[in-house]
Formats: C-alpha cells, sequence, structure tokens
C-alpha cells in the first residue's frame, strides 16, 4: 500500500508568488502543490496537499493524520505553519498528542530574517528541520520523509 504524505501549508501560504517575492520567489502555491505530487511520485508516496489560515484547521488535520498514520496509511507531515511556527504552542501539542512525524519546513532561512522568526514551538516536536532552500526545500522534505519511512520498514 502506497503512504501518503501530508503537506501541510499554515497562513498566508495561500499567497506564494505575490507575497514578498524577494523572499519567498514567485513560485505560487498551486506551482509548490505540482512540485510536491512529482516528488512523492518519484518516491512511491501519494501528496495530499493542503493550506490553512486557520490554526484550528491544521490541528484538526494533524489529529487525523496522527490517527492514520497509526494505522499505517501515513508516512508523516511535512509542515510548512507560517507564522504559527513562533506561537502555536497548540499545533506543537497537537504533534506531540498525535505522536505523529512531522518534517518544520520554512521557504526561508527564518534565522537570517527578524529575531521573532528564530523561535520555534514546532522545533522540538519535529523529526527534523528544513529552511532556506526555498520551495526546494519541499523536495528535499519529501526525501526525507520517504528515508525516514524506509528506515520503519526495515525494523
Amino acid at each position: 500500500m502506497m503512504k501518503t504524505v501530508l503537506i501541510l501549508n499554515g497562513p498566508n501560504l495561500n499567497l506564494l508568488g505575490q507575497r514578498e517575492p524577494a523572499t519567498y520567489g514567485l513560485q505560487t502555491l498551486d506551482d509548490v502543490r505540482q512540485l510536491c505530487e512529482h516528488s512523492c511520485d518519484q518516491h512511491q508516496l501519494r501528496a495530499d496537499f493542503r493550506q490553512s489560515n486557520h490554526e484550528g484547521v491544521l490541528i484538526d488535520w494533524i489529529h487525523e493524520a496522527g490517527a492514520a498514520q497509526a494505522a499505517g496509511q501515513v508516512a508523516g507531515v511535512i509542515l510548512n505553519a507560517g507564522a504559527y511556527t513562533h506561537t502555536s504552542i497548540a499545533i506543537a501539542d497537537a504533534i506531540k498528542g498525535a505522536q505523529l512525524r512531522v518534517i518544520e519546513l520554512h521557504i526561508s532561512n527564518v534565522h537570517a530574517r527578524e529575531s521573532f522568526r528564530h523561535q520555534s514551538y514546532i522545533s522540538a516536536v519535529a523529526a527534523g528541520v528544513m529552511f532556506g532552500f526555498g520551495t526546494q526545500g519541499y523536495v528535499l522534505a519529501i526525501a526525507a520523509m520517504a528515508h525516514l519511512t524506509q528506515c520503519d520498514q526495515r525494523i
């Protein structure tokens, strides 16, 4: 059975391609979705790509993914939580409570930006963190998720 990688995008990522192109690039969120679907296909994974500006929706999706991961259907979540990375203890608690494998992702190098972006509540509960590689970071995160999934299958 092909496992799914849930790729969750938080607030304002629907504005990719028009919001701060010097920081986030010119690719749209639909471009990123297509990139992720292609990358998942290459790793024999299924992409489930979503975006919400609402914290509670992201938390509900994390809970669902935790149950699906426990059932062997989901490999894990690639999470670009946007600004919620720096503010949401609730999202971190959801990840921990759902016992969900998460790779935290950021398009920009958050450590080269404003100091408030240096704090992440998600990093402490993530399997890994990917930042600063532009939208190509999604491809790298999918490859990392595929690797982690293969390691699970060998145990």
